[in-house]
């Protein structure tokens, strides 16, 4: 009876190679063509999106598509790519109030009130 090959100290190499990813180069240190790195940041860049799942769905390390993204963009330091929403400002409902304090005295404007008018009220009130 012949003995598994496990007990001779005999081992099997198996070889797994994966399928090429659509855009990936065929050499072994991949160099990405633009067109890919952008078509990647721009579907890592959408709203809800997680980058470190379109990294992974690629094929890279999320740091890899971050820096592709802070290349793209244009941003020259590590923490400062370009923001994906704009910043709002501060909330302005029907009832936006400015209060100005000018020597005890207060001047209150809405947010429609035209800056002309609201400089000579102030210079009024700086004059009283």
């Amino acid at each position: 009876m012949s003995r598994p090959a496990a007990s001779l100290g005999l081992m099997r190499m198996i070889e797994a190679v994966p399928d090429r990813l659509d855009g990936s180069p065929r050499q072994l240190r991949r160099f990405w063509s633009d067109e890919f790195k952008a078509t990647a940041v721009e579907q890592a860049c959408q709203p809800g999106v997680n980058m470190s799942a379109v990294a992974r769905q690629i094929g890279i390390l999320p740091s890899q598509l971050y820096r592709w993204r802070r290349e793209l963009l244009g941003s020259d330091e590590p923490g400062q790519a370009a923001p994906a929403v704009e910043p709002q400002s501060a909330a302005r409902g029907p009832d936006s109030v400015v209060e100005i304090v000018i020597g005890g005295i207060v001047v209150r404007a809405g947010q429609h009130v035209e800056e002309a008018h609201l400089q000579r009220v102030i210079r009024a009130v700086r004059s009283a």
